[in-house]
């Protein structure tokens, strides 16, 4: 499972994510450096976020398989018992 590291990875490229678009609002049109930087500086974050997106699918996908064997479990297990409680 994600530790408090990765959550707080996730949650810092949020906020970097807010910072760059606040400073999208700002910068001229005329200012191509700064467009390429800020545009450079918004892929990387998109991919980071991207990275964290898929972490968290995958962690999903293990925990439902996961729900479904501790069913598939619980179910044998009263089935060899007889279950009498119905």
């Amino acid at each position: 499972m994600r530790g408090e590291t990765a959550k707080a990875a996730g949650e810092a490229l949020l906020r970097r994510l807010r910072r760059l678009v606040a400073r999208a609002a700002t910068v001229e049109r005329s200012d191509r450096k700064q467009l390429l930087a800020l545009i450079d500086d918004i892929e990387t974050t998109r991919h980071g976020l991207l990275r964290e997106c898929a972490a968290i699918e995958g962690e999903m996908k293990q925990a439902t398989t996961r729900a479904t064997a501790i069913g598939a479990y619980l179910r044998n297990s009263q089935a060899g018992r007889g279950r009498r409680h119905n």
